[in-house]
C-alpha cells in the first residue's frame, strides 16, 4: 500500500474507532469527513459498515497483541514487563476505543481477545509465584483489578500521559495487592 493510502487507512480506522465508541449509529459520511477522506474512499475499501467495524476491531486486537509481545510478559523482569504492558495497553485504549459488547459478539474477535487474556493471566500467575502479588486473594482478583485501574486512567484521567498513568497503575497494583 502507498504511504499516503496507509496514512488514510490509519486515520480512517482510528477515527472510526473513536466515533463508533461515542455513537454506534454515526454515519459513514461523518466518519469519512472527520478522518479527512471521501465517503467513496471508505466504500472502496470496505463493502459495508460492518466491514469497517470489523477492521476497527481487528486493528485494536492487533494493537493489544503487539502490546503484549512488546511487554515480554514471559521473560522480562516482572516490574518491567508489568509497566511496559500497562503503558502499552493505556495507549491502545486511548487510540482504539471500542464498544466491547459489539466487538465480542463476533466469535473470532472473542477468541482472539481470550487468547490475550490468557497471556496476561499467565503473567499475573508468574508475578504471584515470584512474590510480587499476594497469595490468598480470590481467584482472578488481580486480573479483575488491573483492567479497572487502566480504565480509570483512560476514561477518568485522560490528562495523564501513558507513562504517568502506568506508573500509577503499577504502583497501585503492587502496593495495593502486592506483598508488604
Amino acid at each position: 500500500m502507498r504511504a499516503d493510502a496507509e496514512r488514510n487507512l490509519e486515520a480512517l480506522l482510528t477515527t472510526a474507532a473513536r466515533m463508533l465508541a461515542a455513537d454506534p449509529a454515526v454515519s459513514i459520511a461523518s466518519i469519512a469527513a472527520a478522518a479527512g477522506v471521501d465517503r467513496r474512499t471508505v466504500y472502496r475499501r470496505f463493502a459495508s459498515r460492518d466491514d469497517l467495524e470489523q477492521a476497527v476491531y481487528t486493528a485494536r486486537l492487533d494493537a493489544v497483541e503487539a502490546a503484549i509481545a512488546d511487554a515480554r510478559l514471559r521473560e522480562a523482569p516482572i516490574p518491567v514487563a508489568l509497566h511496559r504492558y500497562v503503558e502499552n495497553v493505556i495507549l491502545v485504549n486511548q487510540r482504539w476505543p471500542v464498544d466491547f459488547d459489539r466487538m465480542l459478539a463476533d466469535p473470532a474477535m472473542n477468541t482472539r481477545r481470550n487468547a490475550s487474556i490468557r497471556e496476561v493471566d499467565a503473567f499475573l500467575a508468574r508475578a504471584t509465584e515470584a512474590g510480587f502479588l499476594r497469595t490468598g486473594l480470590p481467584e482472578g482478583w488481580a486480573a479483575k483489578v488491573l483492567p479497572q485501574l487502566v480504565h480509570v486512567v483512560v476514561r477518568q484521567m485522560p490528562h495523564l500521559d501513558a507513562a504517568r498513568g502506568a506508573d500509577l497503575v503499577v504502583d497501585t497494583l503492587l502496593h495495593g495487592i502486592g506483598t508488604p
